[in-house]
């Protein structure tokens, strides 16, 4: 799509290697990129930071996307402005450089409509005081950010953005979206705070260290991911609703949790796959009972705790919930089919495949959940 907008005007700090990570800062009015710059001597000094300008007129900027409803206009707009920073993304950072979007008030509509469009073109995004731009024509299915970091960060007093646009934009993120999310919540109203600037320098760090060490995994949930330890090779969608899982750590399921003897009985199961071994986790809260391998072959992405060959555990009683690790294909459709979620710190400070399985309701979903960690243990005991 060819737009008329003058070339961007672009405030930039920090390194100035060409291939060196580039963090884009996208405010939510018009002329203020000099504002959001402001930002970077916090941040890791690594990257690259460019402050974009709006294209629209001062009064408007990227808020317009963030405050407006349904319609065509709306939709022709964001998609117009959208080729046009793509357009100027792909001069500066050609394919193969990792990409951060860092979107605050109206801005974070903006970079919330770049990766609902094209998620894999980018290596995270931070959602700051602002809504995803749901009802502007792009995508927001089930899974559709698996495996691209997110960090939302929203003020519990903020006035500026609708409420219900900010509700939902945290239970889409954290829910739906498929993407391994750090959320943060201010008692403050619409603006970025001393304890978010912390958090996002953390998790910038925390990204970009992991794509050094490890590289990107795939975006978005497969349409054909096999799994050899389930009935049919595929696995099925999880009937009813997600249960209620914390946004803090330790992530924890909260709400339709298993019964007692299903856990045991699961655990009984899982304990008997060759050369497993229980005992204490070593990652997990306490009472949380540890799976490791006696002669480990996988990758290390395939363990929690690759050192002690700690490739899943199952929390205690009052959660019955696991955590474990899966390919990336394998994870990424368990969370598009309501069997779990990401952990907040995949593909951050941990393993991209690194999700919460639910625990099983009855005996039907026993037999799934016992082929999900059968998957995990296939993982772990085979060699590339």
């Amino acid at each position: 799509m060819s737009t008329t907008f003058a070339p961007p005007v672009v405030a930039t700090y920090g390194s100035t290697d060409p291939t060196a990570p580039l963090v884009v800062l996208l405010h939510g009015r018009g002329s203020h990129e000099q504002e959001i710059i402001s930002l970077a001597p916090h941040l890791p000094a690594a990257p690259a930071y460019a402050a974009v300008r709006a294209p629209i007129a001062e009064g408007g900027g990227f808020a317009w996307f963030a405050n407006r409803g349904v319609g065509r206009p709306l939709t022709e707009s964001l998609a117009a402005t959208m080729a046009w920073f793509r357009t100027w993304l792909d001069e500066v950072a050609p394919t193969g450089r990792p990409v951060l979007l860092v979107g605050f008030s109206g801005g974070a509509a903006f970079a919330g409509g770049l990766v609902l469009a094209d998620p894999s073109r980018y290596a995270g995004a931070a959602i700051l005081y602002g809504t995803l731009p749901f009802d502007a024509g792009v995508p927001v299915e089930t899974g559709r950010l698996a495996h691209l970091p997110v960090l939302v960060a929203q003020g519990d007093a903020d006035h500026v953005i609708p409420r219900e646009l900010l509700d939902r934009t945290w239970r889409y993120l954290l829910d739906e979206s498929g993407a391994p999310t750090i959320a943060h919540r201010d008692p403050g109203g619409h603006q970025i705070t001393a304890a978010t600037a912390h958090r996002l320098s953390q998790w910038i760090a925390t990204r970009i260290h992991h794509l050094s060490a490890s590289g990107p995994a795939p975006v978005e949930a497969p349409a054909d991911a096999t799994w050899p330890t389930l009935p049919g090779g595929r696995l099925h969608e999880r009937a009813g609703t997600r249960p209620d899982v914390t946004w803090t750590i330790p992530q924890q399921q909260q709400s339709q949790n298993a019964p007692a003897a299903l856990q045991e009985e699961l655990l009984a199961r899982i304990s008997a796959l060759p050369g497993t071994r229980v005992g204490p986790s070593h990652i997990s809260v306490p009472g949380a009972r540890g799976l490791t391998l006696e002669d480990p072959a996988g990758p290390t992405q395939a363990f929690l705790v690759p050192e002690a060959s700690e490739f899943a555990h199952l929390h205690p009683s009052y959660d019955g919930s696991l955590h474990l690790a899966l390919p990336p294909a394998q994870a990424a459709d368990l969370v598009a089919k309501a069997w779990g979620a990401p952990h907040p710190w995949a593909g951050t400070r941990l393993t991209p495949g690194f999700v919460m399985v639910f625990g099983p309701r009855d005996a039907r979903e026993l037999e799934t959940v016992a082929g999900i960690v059968a998957a995990s243990h296939t993982y772990a005991s085979t060699a590339d």
